[in-house]
């Protein structure tokens, strides 16, 4: 080896080990000087053992901390706010028969008879049809004029092209807002049709109440409790339903009304999401506007991003199978129902029976990983508590009678109120919020740090410090810059530029500098210059 080497790499020991000495002496890490710099051999191996346990103490604590946060924990956060105004929900409501027989004409039937059930093969109508459509009382029901007009043996159909839609035919033969809404009421002032839009559903033709559309604009509340909100009185004309033969999805086994509750932006999902209303009752439907707020993942499984679809611009969740649905039912039935939205042409009758019914059907309860829709990150939803009181009374049961023109049994079957209002003018706040985020981890390994080794983040940068100017001064030492700087120092100006010749192994980095003679010969002037200096 080099002398030169040599005696550098004395010298770089030699201050390396005294910077290591002045780092222990002053350094803020507890318990280091005593491992290094104490004079008995039992109190440092102490003082070791005692600052490895606290650094293993340490380590496994941090790294509980990281993976809690690595597990992107949340907690929910409710509030309740106190509002001068709330915008009234949208209110759907159905009638729970799909179509009025008494409306029906021989076309209709041959239309829709084979998705109501009424025929078998050959366009004969089935046994336990006829067998339904028998009334064992005196009295003539609503469907006698259905079972008059069943025979086909003499009927000539018309052409397909002009046979009616189901759109047309659910419209024209479904149950009219007109004749069964027999009393309105918002917020104390008389209301009617005029306020509802008709809409169609999977119950056929629905109205909904304050729906935004056609640029209607949305009714506000600025009270709260009962009288304050929507009050209606309906008929459902039970008298007219449907007779049931089987089972099928177009007949119904309940009286009544279907209800939903939901927000404009929102469509109604009313066959899977409204709740049931009886008629010879009065509901009371107290209700709370709940807005909810939920993470993205990783935290949480919310969707953030826009909708993409061609249907609808806000993202819901019943928005999305809506969506799902109709694009399944274009797929595989090359057609859609009636309340789906697109311009794909609209089942036939015999679609619905066949492809589209059985297909949504298979959808709903059984192809559950077709239709994924995630949380919206924001919505808003009306937490309800329902109350019922009989209707009419004994006392009232004349009199109602008498108003509509109808009996005492008709009233006490058909007829039903509906009251929503809000509970209070407020509305609650439920939102999900991360429980742990960088901030907490760096507060919680700090504390753990001052607790165990009494360090901190200037201690590690103290660390940091020495380890950097330790590195730069063994790499100083070893240069070919840090050597000749040596010698310089030392007036060994001859003897080391032979030492730099014929030492090419330990330099051999730094050796293209002398390759050209005009470097050699410029290190010479260098050298002869400096020693004349001095």
């Amino acid at each position: 080896m080099c002398q030169g080497d040599a005696a550098s790499k004395q010298r770089t020991e030699g201050s390396l080990k005294e910077a290591g000495k002045l780092f222990l002496k002053h350094t803020t890490f507890h318990g280091l000087r005593h491992v290094f710099l104490s004079g008995s051999y039992p109190r440092r191996v102490a003082w070791l053992l005692a600052f490895l346990t606290a650094l293993a103490l340490l380590f496994t604590w941090s790294s509980n901390r990281v993976r809690y946060l690595l597990s992107s924990p949340v907690y929910t956060k409710a509030h309740m706010a106190y509002a001068k105004r709330l915008v009234f929900p949208a209110v759907t409501i159905c009638n729970q028969n799909i179509l009025l027989p008494r409306r029906m004409k021989k076309p209709d039937i041959f239309s829709a008879g084979r998705w109501l059930g009424l025929f078998g093969k050959n366009w004969q109508v089935s046994p336990a049809v006829r067998e339904a459509l028998v009334d064992g009382t005196n009295n003539e029901p609503p469907w006698s004029p259905l079972a008059r007009i069943l025979d086909f043996n003499h009927f000539l159909p018309p052409p397909r092209d002009s046979q009616p839609s189901m759109r047309q035919l659910l419209d024209r033969l479904g149950h009219q807002l007109e004749e069964m809404l027999l009393y309105c009421r918002f917020q104390g002032q008389l209301c009617g049709p005029r306020n509802f839009s008709t809409i169609f559903t999977r119950y056929g033709k629905c109205y909904t109440f304050n729906s935004g559309q056609d640029g209607r604009p949305l009714l506000i509340t600025m009270k709260g409790g009962m009288g304050n909100g929507l009050e209606l009185m309906l008929d459902i004309q039970q008298d007219e339903y449907l007779p049931v033969w089987g089972e099928t999805d177009e007949t119904s086994f309940e009286a009544g009304i279907k209800v939903q509750i939901h927000t404009q932006d929102e469509p109604p999902f009313i066959d899977q999401l409204g709740f049931g209303v009886a008629p010879g009752f009065q509901t009371f439907v107290s209700c709370q506007e709940q807005r909810l707020t939920y993470l993205p993942p990783p935290w949480g499984d919310c969707k953030a991003t826009a909708m993409d679809s061609d249907f609808f611009s806000t993202y819901s969740i019943t928005a999305c199978r809506i969506d799902c649905e109709t694009r399944y039912l274009v797929e595989n039935c090359n057609c859609r129902m009636v309340h789906m939205p697109g311009d794909a042409p609209y089942c036939t009758p015999e679609q619905y029976k066949e492809c589209a019914d059985p297909a949504l059907d298979f959808l709903v309860e059984r192809d559950n990983d077709y239709c994924v829709c995630e949380t919206p990150c924001n919505m808003t939803r009306y937490g309800k508590e329902l109350s019922f009181v009989k209707i009419p009374s004994k006392a009232s049961a004349k009199y109602l009678a008498k108003k509509f023109n109808k009996t005492e049994q008709y009233i006490a079957e058909n007829i039903l109120v509906l009251d929503i209002f809000f509970e209070a003018l407020n509305y609650e706040t439920i939102e999900q919020k991360k429980a742990y985020e960088i901030a907490g981890l760096l507060g919680d390994i700090g504390g753990q740090m001052g607790l165990f080794i009494g360090a901190s983040i200037l201690t590690i940068l103290e660390l940091f410090d020495y380890l950097y100017e330790s590195y730069f001064s063994c790499l100083f030492s070893r240069t070919l810059l840090g050597y000749l700087c040596m010698a310089v120092i030392d007036n060994r100006s001859h003897d080391l530029l032979q030492e730099v010749l014929t030492c090419t192994s330990a330099q051999q980095t730094h050796m293209s500098l002398w390759k050209t003679k005009a470097n050699a010969q410029a290190f010479k002037v260098f050298l002869l210059k400096d020693k004349r200096d001095k």
